[in-house]
C-alpha cells in the first residue's frame, strides 16, 4: 500500500509541476490592439497539492483528493515592487469561492499561489460566498479590495434555494497578506455587483462605479455603469447613482453591463474596460468593451468605440459558464505597458498585453456603434472607399 501511495504522490507532484512551469507565447500577428497568449496564466491545476489532498498516508491511503478545486478565474491584479500579483477567485467542488494570491515575475507565466488562501474576516452577517475582487491602489495610501458578497435572500419563498442578494464587500490592505474588513457598502439599490473604487478622490470624495440592479441575475429596470460618491470607505454609503454608461437595445450590452477593473489614467482621459452582456438562444454571452471619461470629470464619457474589445474564442468558449469573458484586473506599468487579465467561461485566467498608446488609439479612433444596420453599412462603405487608394 505504501509503495502505491508513494508512486501516486510522485505522479501527482510531476503533474503539478508540468501544469505550472511552462513558457507562454504570444499569438501573432494579433489584431494590433493587444496580444493574446497561447496558454492560460492560472487554472485549477495551479492550486497547490496540499490544498486538495490529505497527504497523511494513514488517513488517506489511496491519496484521494479531499477538497477538489473546480475553477480559478476572475482575478484582480496589481504590481508591487516589480512583481505581478493576481488575487484570483478560486472555486472548490462545493461551489464556495475564496480568494488566493498568485505571484509571477513577468506577468505572463510562472504564476504560483502563495502558501495559503486569503483570510477575509466576516461581518456580523456572514457571507455565504465571496467572489470577483477588484483591487485599487487609492491615493489615500491603502489598497482596497471590493468584491461581491452573496447571501441567501431572506424573503425567498419556501423551497427556493436559488434566490440570493448580492452586495459589495470591502477590505483594505497594505501588503495583500493582512486584510481589514470594513462594513459592506450601503446603497439604495436592491442588488449590487461589479462595484469598483476610482483610484483618486473626486471633489474630496471617494468615487465608486456601481451597477444598480433589481434582482440577482437580471438588471431589470436598473443596470448600466453608474458613478456614486461617499465621504469615507469606513461605513461607506452612496445615495444617488448616476448612470454614465447605460445598457442599449441590440448591442453587446443590451441585457446588462458593468465596470471591470479600476480605470486606467492616461493623458487623454480615464480609460475603462467593462463587460457587456446580451441574451442568446444559447444563454448569456459576456464580452469586454471599452470607453473613456474625461480626466477632470469622470462622469463625462468622451469616447465610446463600437462593438466588443474582446470576445471568447476557441477553447475560451468552453467551461462551467460557456461563452463568457470577464475582466476585473489590469496592470498599467510605468513604462506604458498594460497587462489585462481576464477569465474565460468561469474556468481559467488569461492575459492580454498591450500599451497605453495602443489602448488610447483604439478608444479614441474606433467608430461608435451606429445602432441600426443601415447606418452600420454606410459606416463600413465609407471605410471601404477611404481604403481604395491603399489597396
Amino acid at each position: 500500500m505504501m509503495n502505491m501511495y508513494e508512486g501516486r504522490l510522485k505522479l501527482i507532484k510531476d503533474e503539478y509541476r508540468c501544469s505550472i512551469v511552462y513558457k507562454n507565447e504570444a499569438i501573432v500577428p494579433g489584431n494590433g490592439v493587444f496580444h493574446r497568449y497561447k496558454k492560460p496564466v492560472l487554472t485549477a491545476n495551479h492550486a497547490p497539492i496540499n490544498w486538495r489532498y490529505d497527504l497523511n498516508p494513514s488517513t488517506n491511503p489511496f491519496l484521494m483528493e479531499r477538497l477538489p478545486i473546480n475553477a480559478v478565474f476572475n482575478p484582480a491584479a496589481i504590481e508591487i515592487d516589480n512583481k505581478f500579483y493576481l488575487v484570483a477567485r478560486v472555486e472548490g467542488a462545493d461551489r464556495k469561492s475564496f480568494f488566493a494570491v498568485a505571484e509571477s515575475d513577468n506577468g505572463i507565466d510562472g504564476f504560483e499561489f502563495w502558501n495559503e488562501p486569503c483570510v477575509i474576516p466576516e461581518t456580523e452577517d456572514p457571507d455565504t460566498n465571496v467572489y470577483d475582487m477588484r483591487l485599487t491602489k487609492h491615493e489615500d495610501g491603502y489598497i482596497y479590495g471590493l468584491f461581491c458578497t452573496e447571501r441567501k435572500d431572506p424573503t425567498a419563498k419556501k423551497g427556493d434555494e436559488s434566490s440570493a442578494i448580492a452586495q459589495c464587500g470591502i477590505v483594505r490592505t497594505k501588503d495583500l497578506h493582512s486584510w481589514e474588513r470594513l462594513a459592506d457598502l450601503k446603497t439604495n439599490s436592491a442588488q449590487q455587483r461589479n462595484v469598483v473604487l476610482h483610484p483618486e478622490f473626486v471633489n474630496g470624495k471617494y468615487a465608486l462605479y456601481t451597477r444598480p440592479q433589481d434582482s440577482f441575475i437580471d438588471a431589470g429596470t436598473g443596470g448600466g455603469i453608474a458613478l456614486a460618491f461617499t465621504e469615507s470607505m469606513i461605513d461607506a454609503y452612496v445615495g444617488n447613482e448616476y448612470v454614465i454608461d447605460e445598457k442599449i437595445y441590440h448591442t453587446i450590452k443590451e441585457s446588462k453591463n458593468g465596470q471591470g477593473p479600476a480605470p486606467i489614467k492616461t493623458d487623454h482621459g480615464w480609460l475603462h474596460i467593462a463587460h457587456g452582456v446580451r441574451n442568446t438562444a444559447a444563454g448569456l454571452r459576456y464580452v469586454l468593451y471599452s470607453f473613456m471619461t474625461a480626466l477632470d470629470d469622470p462622469m463625462k464619457v468622451t469616447h465610446r468605440p463600437g462593438g466588443y474589445f474582446l470576445a471568447p474564442e476557441g477553447d475560451e468558449r468552453i467551461g462551467d459558464v460557456s461563452n463568457v469573458v470577464f475582466c476585473n484586473g489590469v496592470i498599467k506599468r510605468p513604462c506604458g505597458d498594460v497587462f489585462i487579465y481576464y477569465a474565460s467561461s468561469d474556468t481559467r485566467c488569461h492575459v492580454l498585453t498591450t500599451s497605453v498608446d495602443q489602448l488610447v488609439d483604439y478608444v479614441m479612433n474606433t467608430p461608435e456603434d451606429q445602432i441600426t444596420s443601415a447606418k452600420c453599412v454606410s459606416q463600413r462603405v465609407d471605410l471601404i472607399n477611404k481604403n481604395k487608394m491603399f489597396m
